[in-house]
């Protein structure tokens, strides 16, 4: 009877047991270092919180870790009449000192801003020039359409750089600066093209429309033909410094301060070259070397040289 007892007890079979051993490898990370740790995410996790909790090693430092953010740049920055400056955006800075950047994609948004910008500051000052810099791929066209008609019913005088690229509508716009006023860099690239693109039906004669306008007011400010603006416009038409100067899209290539207007220099090109007295790896290193007086009226006296040198061409 103890016998039969004994056979009827349920004992583990071998695949019970097999399965419960895979159940468990399954279920650990590391069973029989079958699998290696993240030890990435376990270093930054610990140095996460010790982060917060002000520790490390286990032991307490003197002040919690706290990382820069990262924003806008500030410049050091005196109201004329202050002995001391403050830290503010660079942006206020340089529309404080009449100078409008234009370095992104001209849509609706930068559009309306710029608009903005240039009525507040002929309205503060309807006889002092406003400088665009342009580094840019162009834009829409309406809003690039508002810009130069603002540019054109202002008051103050208008005068365009083009520091880097001027592509599309971009070099439009440097175009669109006073005659005598329209710089550009040695090595910038300026590139014009037609509005009109692939587009059928009623959306075509819309960009027919815009194109003729386009061709129209390149003539008037490059003093270039309006078939021969036609014809080029037919596709991308890419210039370097030089051949802006020559088609009539720019007045004057500026040039590093240690070459002379006179001086004879392979990349000078063959143009009317002037010697711009500040550009802007040197207005770097002049800032680092100013007081917080001297930086308030720096750019008021770089565009002060400026205009001596075209004078005196």
């Amino acid at each position: 009877m103890a016998t039969s007892l004994k056979t009827n007890l349920h004992q583990p079979s071998l695949c019970c047991g097999t399965k419960l051993y895979f159940g468990l490898k399954l279920q650990s990370a590391c069973f029989f270092a079958t699998r290696r740790p993240n030890l990435s995410a376990d270093f930054y996790g610990r140095v996460n919180k010790s982060l917060q909790r002000g520790t490390r090693n286990c032991k307490p430092t003197r002040s919690r870790v706290r990382m820069m953010s990262i924003g806008t740049p500030k410049v050091p920055y005196s109201l004329p009449g202050e002995g001391t400056g403050q830290w503010v955006d660079i942006w206020n800075v340089i529309y404080q000192q009449r100078i409008i950047f234009i370095g992104r994609r001209i849509d609706e948004e930068f559009g309306n801003q710029i608009l903005a910008i240039m009525l507040y500051l002929d309205i503060i000052d309807d006889n002092k020039r406003l400088y665009f810099y342009i580094n840019g791929p162009g834009g829409d066209f309406s809003p690039s359409l508002a810009i130069y008609d603002t540019m054109q019913s202002l008051k103050s005088p208008v005068g365009t750089h083009c520091v880097g690229c001027a592509y599309s509508l971009a070099g439009f716009l440097l175009a669109a600066g006073d005659k005598g006023y329209r710089f550009a860099n040695p090595l910038s690239r300026i590139a014009l093209q037609s509005p009109a693109g692939a587009a059928r039906g009623e959306v075509d004669d819309i960009l027919n429309e815009a194109n003729k306008l386009l061709i129209t007011e390149l003539a008037k400010n490059t003093g270039q033909s309006v078939e021969k603006i036609n014809k080029d416009l037919s596709r991308v038409k890419l210039f370097s410094a030089q051949e802006a100067l020559e088609y009539g899209l720019i007045d004057r290539i500026a040039s590093p301060t240690h070459f002379k207007a006179d001086a004879p220099h392979k990349d000078a090109g063959t143009g009317l070259v002037v010697s711009q007295k500040v550009l802007y790896l040197n207005a770097l290193k002049l800032m680092i070397l100013m007081t917080f007086s001297e930086r308030a009226n720096f750019i008021n006296v770089q565009a002060i040289l400026c205009e001596d040198s075209v004078s005196n061409t």
